[in-house]
């Protein structure tokens, strides 16, 4: 090979590897950035970039068929949630009259559509795996015990979640949401729905429960899994008029009820 040859293969083999370095470097500032993560909560340090939270009511048992459900809508939110949102799993707190929080962290990633070239897409799996999936699964499995009483403050609850998860600075520019499962009858001292009780909201507005518990709810989307008990609530179209009303009078937004099987 001439001196000239090899002169020329060297620059090539110059031009070839500053390509690539160019190349590479351009892949990795084209890749979106991923916020640094609170180890605690898995949140963005910033805030989360959406809330999810769930309130499940065991105040009366469920049947296993609607058991079964609930468990297949709960697997579902933890799976779908986004990537940088906060999921928080609640059951009633019927003693302190407020809810009481099983689960909350962010979704840190699953690992899905991370660069072998500039991220580990195994151990963002592994992460997600053991700090995210494994305990959500096990407040899910908690959060359906049975916990029966004589009294269901659901207004209560909702208040409680509202203003831990929707009123604080970091929650004002995330998207919100709450998903309820349960019955929906409130009894309270201040407030009841049981027994053939009037289920028109001007009386609601008379009592002392409507004041007490008057809530904002930050225009956070709101879905009702809806557990019916004929025996206790056989006027279902206006059980559900009530809540609709509710909802649409302390802020929030009513996406849908959704009638659980089984009951």
């Amino acid at each position: 090979m001439s001196v000239d040859a090899s002169v020329i293969g060297g620059v090539l083999l110059l031009f070839v590897a500053v390509v690539a370095v160019i190349a590479l470097g351009a892949l990795y500032y084209s890749m979106p950035s991923r916020p640094a993560l609170d180890r605690n909560t898995l949140c963005p340090i910033a805030g989360p970039e959406g809330i999810t939270v769930v309130l499940v009511d065991t105040s009366d048992d469920l049947s296993p068929t609607t058991t079964r459900e609930v468990m297949g809508i709960l697997n579902d939110l933890v799976t779908g949630l986004p990537p940088y949102y906060r999921l928080d799993i609640r059951v009633l707190d019927i003693q302190g009259n407020r809810s009481r929080s099983l689960f909350s962290k962010c979704n840190p990633g699953d690992g899905v559509g991370l660069s072998e070239w500039t991220d580990n897409p195994r151990i963002a799996r592994m992460r997600w795996i053991e700090s995210f999936r494994k305990p959500a699964a096990e407040a899910i499995r908690n959060s359906l015990s049975s916990a029966k009483a004589n009294s269901s403050p659901i207004m209560a609850a909702i208040q409680d979640i509202a203003i831990d998860q929707f009123s604080t600075s970091q929650s004002r520019s995330a998207k919100k949401s709450l998903v309820v499962i349960s019955d929906m009858i409130e009894h309270t001292r201040e407030y009841s729905q049981y027994r053939n009780a009037d289920l028109t909201y001007p009386r609601f507005k008379q009592s002392p429960a409507y004041l007490k518990y008057r809530t904002d709810l930050h225009q956070a989307l709101v879905t009702i899994d809806y557990v019916s008990r004929p025996n206790v609530m056989p006027e279902t179209a206006r059980h559900v008029s009530f809540w609709d009303a509710w909802v649409k009078d302390n802020a929030g937004v009513l996406v849908a009820i959704h009638r659980l099987q089984g009951t």
